[in-house]
């Protein structure tokens, strides 16, 4: 649902937005502002939300919540009817009634209502001593107290969906993935270019513009992905043209649509490409929401502490080189603009202001970054977020790394020096299995340029075939390309005062010339010039062989000798 969020604005996950029912303008929605985000407060106020509604604007899908009369109640007493009818009775500030209502919307053959207990009289024809209680109309007209549930939600709503033909009214069933056996001592490249995947496209995505902060952020981040990922060659190269791209714009915010342009490569450069689906092998998770990217943006943070460390002259001439925590202060600046878990990024902001300061090597950054992220292991272990197959503990395990793990005195202790062997050789080039990416080609662009050349042939082929609407194909296509230098450079912001418009065109237009051509080193000056050499030695090529031509017949009159 990236698009949506991307539209409505929601930065971070998870979030709470209300929309009101046949709203005819275009709203982005109430924001809840709870006091805290616990899991009953939270229900409760959607309860709320949802009781609300007036009449008038009620969805029709949506049960009335109010509770019914005593009246209406008895009143179905003794009568048959197609499917059952439980009311729950409750005291008028409980929400169990109101939330077992909504848990059985989605089924059928069931009708549930909530009824207060004012009425002592109406409680003591039904039975009921305490409340919240249950009392089950049958089909057929029998009816009784159920005595024998807890008064609690889950247990009223679990024996409802268990009654004899109440079923759930549709079912969309999930796609499951078929699971992939992999080496947990291996490094999977579809986990990493997975994880950009996400992050350029998903994530980033929620950002409209980047400017400021954010936008120094990326460009550093990209800088280090550029010269420290070791991935395959296109993903690498998509990240080079970025980072030039990148550099010699000459503009302090940049709108998403141009980055997402360039990483879907719209300008068609030859050679880039990044996959643009999640296939998780490493960090693939027993449900589909469990693991996945946030173990790969783990996995991808280690990638370049571990290559920074093994290669420390990649950076140089970058202005991050003298930098031995550039790649954590890289990450925790992402995390904090970025990462849609807020609560995360608080986290790991408290951690980096205890102790980052203290790393001064590059060794000591891939350290650092281990010890914390087995703190959050610990930390989230039991948490509802942890995958039961893949359960939070202190890593490497043993099996791994024997010698990471000592004994001193009866007590764990990590032998660092190892760790840091570990951490190498495990996050090194040699140890990426490239299994799983195979088949991640994106064969979008050649389905695009094979059916645009189907259908201009087609176009041709025709015996009053139109061969205007295939250069008028081109010419859109060339102006589609061109759209993403339309955005960056189109306008960025109405003009100050009229009497500087004319020099404002200017400007602009001198911008538009210096910038270069997606970081290949081309400006439009450049092209021009090559246009005109190249028509200019055309014309020297046609006078030359036109003047030696003539002065070769020349040569033959002249010396020419008929035959006696």
């Amino acid at each position: 649902n990236y698009e949506t969020c991307k539209e409505y604005g929601i930065h971070f996950y998870p979030t709470v937005r209300f929309f009101r029912a046949f709203t005819k303008q275009f709203t982005t929605g109430e924001n809840y502002k709870g006091a805290d985000r616990e899991l009953q407060t939270v229900r409760q106020m959607m309860v709320d939300f949802l009781q609300n509604h007036s009449q008038e604007s009620r969805p029709p899908a949506c049960p009335p919540l109010d509770p019914v009369s005593s009246s209406d109640v008895t009143s179905l007493f003794d009568k048959k009817a197609p499917h059952y009818t439980a009311v729950v009775v409750e005291s008028n500030n409980s929400y169990i009634g109101r939330e077992v209502i909504l848990d059985l919307i989605q089924y059928e053959n069931i009708a549930v209502k909530r009824a207060l207990n004012f009425d002592k009289s109406f409680l003591e024809k039904l039975g009921i001593t305490s409340v919240p209680s249950c009392y089950l109309m049958h089909p057929n007209g029998s009816h009784g107290l159920v005595n024998s549930l807890k008064p609690l939600r889950s247990v009223f709503s679990s024996y409802l969906k268990s009654l004899p033909g109440v079923r759930r009214n549709f079912f969309h069933p999930l796609k499951i993935k078929p699971w992939k056996e992999f080496d947990k001592s291996k490094l999977y490249m579809a986990d990493l270019e997975s994880g950009l995947h996400y992050l350029f496209r998903v994530e980033l995505a929620t950002h409209k513009m980047l400017e400021g902060a954010e936008l120094k952020t990326f460009k550093d981040f990209v800088t280090i992905s550029a010269k420290l990922f070791p991935g395959r060659q296109p993903v690498v190269k998509l990240l080079e043209t970025l980072q030039e791209w990148l550099v010699s714009l000459p503009l302090d915010k940049i709108p998403y649509d141009a980055i997402l342009d360039l990483v879907n490569n719209k300008m068609r450069i030859s050679g880039i490409f990044l996959t643009k689906r999640m296939e998780w092998v490493g960090c693939q998770g027993s449900r589909p929401e469990l693991r996945g990217y946030t173990c790969s943006l783990w996995k991808l943070f280690h990638t370049l502490t571990v290559q920074a460390a093994l290669r420390p002259t990649a950076l140089i001439n970058t202005g991050l080189e003298d930098n031995p925590r550039i790649v954590l202060e890289v990450m925790l600046r992402y995390i904090q603009h970025f990462f849609g878990c807020k609560a995360c990024a608080q986290h790991f902001e408290e951690m980096a202001k205890e102790s980052m300061d203290s790393v001064q090597t590059l060794d000591k950054a891939v350290l650092w970054l281990w010890e914390k992220h087995n703190v959050v292991n610990n930390r989230l272990a039991g948490d509802l977020t942890e995958d039961p197959k893949f359960p939070k503990v202190q890593w490497p395990t043993p099996d791994l790394c024997p010698a990471c793990h000592e004994e001193i005195k009866g007590l764990h202790s990590w032998n660092e020096a190892q760790v840091l062997q570990f951490m190498k050789h495990h996050y090194d080039s040699e140890n990426i299995l490239y299994k799983y990416t195979e088949s991640q080609t994106d064969s979008s662009d050649t389905e695009l340029k094979d059916a645009r050349e189907e259908k201009d042939k087609s176009l041709l082929e025709k015996p009053g075939g139109n061969r205007e609407n295939v250069v008028l194909n081109q010419e859109l296509i060339r102006d589609s390309e061109s759209k993403l230098f339309n955005k960056l450079l189109g306008n960025h912001g109405p003009a100050k005062d009229s009497s500087k418009s004319a020099f404002e065109s200017v400007n602009h237009q001198e911008s538009r010339q210096s910038v270069i051509f997606l970081g290949i080193g081309f400006s439009n000056i450049d092209m021009s010039l090559c246009v005109v050499l190249y028509v200019a030695s055309s014309l020297f090529l046609m006078i030359m062989y036109f003047f030696f031509r003539m002065r070769s017949k020349r040569w033959k009159v002249k010396y020419y000798r008929p035959s006696v």
